[in-house]
C-alpha cells in the first residue's frame, strides 16, 4: 500500500471524530490531568464508569513534573503506599516519607488511568459548564481547543454532558470559578488558597473533598482554593488521597 498524505489525514480525522462522538455524553467529566484528576479517573474507570479527562496543556501531571523547586523528587505520606501500589509506581523511604521520581509518578498515574479505561484528551480547555434548573445542578462541561483562546479567536465551543463534573484544575479552580461567576443561582464563592501549612493542608484537602454544588465536585488543590485551605508544596499524598476520595463519593452516588 502506498502511504499517502490524504490517507493519514482521513484516518486521523475519522478516528478522532469517532472518539468525540462517543464522548459527547459521559458518566464523569474530570477537568485537569494532574495528580488528583488522574487518580480519580483510574478509580472511577475501575468501577466501570465512562470517564473523560480534559487537560488544557499537552502534557500530564499538573504540578508534579516540577518537583520541589525543579528537583526531580516528590514525597508523600506512608498512607499513600496502597495507591502507589495500585498504579505500580516505585517508591523509596526517607525520613518517614515515601519518595518518588516526579517523572515516574506522572507516567504511572497517566498509564494507570488509561489502562483502567479512562479517555484523556490533551489540549482541551473547559471554558464553561452546562447547568439546569429545577433542580439546580451542573450537568456537563463546555470545551474548546486550548489554542483558540491563546490565539484570541472567537470560535463557538462544543459541549459534553456528564452525570458528574470534577474540578481538578489545581490552584486556579477554573471550573468552580466559572460556575461561581456565571451561575448566580449557585451562590458559590471561592475564598482562595491560604499560605503554606503542609500537614494541615494535606489533612484538610482530603477531608473537604467532595460535592460543592449539585453535580460539581472538587478534588486536589481546587478544594483548597474554594475553602481557603493552606497550600502544602511538593508533597502529593493529599492530592492522591483526594482523587481516590472523590472517585468513591461519585461512584457511590452513580451506582445507587
Amino acid at each position: 500500500m502506498e502511504l499517502s498524505e490524504s490517507l493519514i489525514t482521513r484516518t486521523i480525522v475519522a478516528q478522532a471524530a469517532k472518539d468525540w462522538e462517543e464522548l459527547s455524553e459521559v458518566d464523569v467529566a474530570i477537568v485537569g490531568a494532574g495528580p488528583s484528576g488522574l487518580t480519580a479517573a483510574k478509580y472511577l474507570a475501575d468501577r466501570g464508569l465512562k470517564v473523560a479527562v480534559f487537560e488544557r496543556r499537552l502534557s500530564f501531571g499538573g504540578g508534579i513534573g516540577g518537583g520541589g523547586m525543579l528537583f526531580h523528587k516528590v514525597v508523600a505520606e506512608e498512607e499513600v503506599a496502597p495507591i502507589l501500589d495500585d498504579f505500580k509506581c516505585r517508591y523509596g523511604r526517607a525520613n518517614g516519607l515515601l519518595t518518588m521520581d516526579a517523572s515516574e509518578l506522572v507516567a504511572r498515574l497517566a498509564v494507570g488511568a488509561i489502562d483502567a479505561g479512562a479517555k484523556i484528551l490533551l489540549g482541551v480547555t473547559v471554558e464553561d459548564v452546562i447547568f439546569r434548573l429545577d433542580p439546580l445542578r451542573v450537568c456537563g462541561v463546555v470545551v474548546q481547543w486550548s489554542a483558540i483562546p491563546i490565539a484570541e479567536l472567537h470560535v463557538d465551543p462544543l459541549s459534553v454532558e456528564a452525570k458528574a463534573v470534577v474540578d481538578c484544575t489545581g490552584h486556579e479552580a477554573s471550573v468552580l470559578n466559572v460556575a461561581a461567576r456565571k451561575i448566580p443561582e449557585l451562590e458559590l464563592k471561592l475564598r482562595g488558597e491560604g499560605s503554606m501549612f503542609a500537614s494541615r493542608g494535606e489533612e484538610l484537602v482530603v477531608e473537604r473533598t467532595g460535592e460543592v454544588v449539585p453535580g460539581l465536585y472538587a478534588a486536589g488543590m481546587a478544594v483548597a482554593a474554594i475553602y481557603g485551605l493552606p497550600r502544602m508544596g511538593p508533597i502529593f499524598g493529599g492530592m492522591l488521597l483526594s482523587g481516590k476520595r472523590v472517585a468513591e463519593l461519585i461512584a457511590e452516588r452513580l451506582e445507587k
